[in-house]
């Protein structure tokens, strides 16, 4: 278990609904991995990082609404800024699931509460 945190700390995060607008593979990063562009509406297009492609083919990403945290601080991973953290759990098998809304076109920028 990790370090408890007050309220306030966990109100810090920005969690929102966006869409996956374009996907490409990113053979240069450590474990395989692809770059998302994501449409979060009025707050703009952001790019991230994912290690999803154990269980997801770029076909089945694009038009996808995700779950993602967007004010941690951009990170640079070799030759790409990450600028949000789509959101996921390791399966058993250590395979990403993503995170998702069992309603579907949800407003993209609308905040996770």
């Amino acid at each position: 278990m990790k370090q408890e945190i007050t309220f306030e700390d966990f109100s810090k995060v920005d969690f929102r609904i966006g869409t996956i607008i374009e996907i490409e593979n990113f053979p240069k990063a450590k474990k395989s991995a692809y770059k998302l562009t994501i449409d979060f509406g009025t707050i703009g297009i952001k790019k991230s990082s994912a290690q999803i492609t154990d269980l997801y083919t770029k076909e089945e990403l694009l038009h996808k609404q995700v779950i993602a945290i967007i004010n941690f601080k951009k990170k640079q991973i070799v030759n790409f800024l990450s600028e949000c953290l789509v959101l996921g759990i390791a399966n058993s098998k250590n395979e990403i699931v993503l995170l998702q809304t069992t309603s579907e076109n949800l407003k993209n920028g609308e905040q996770v509460s």
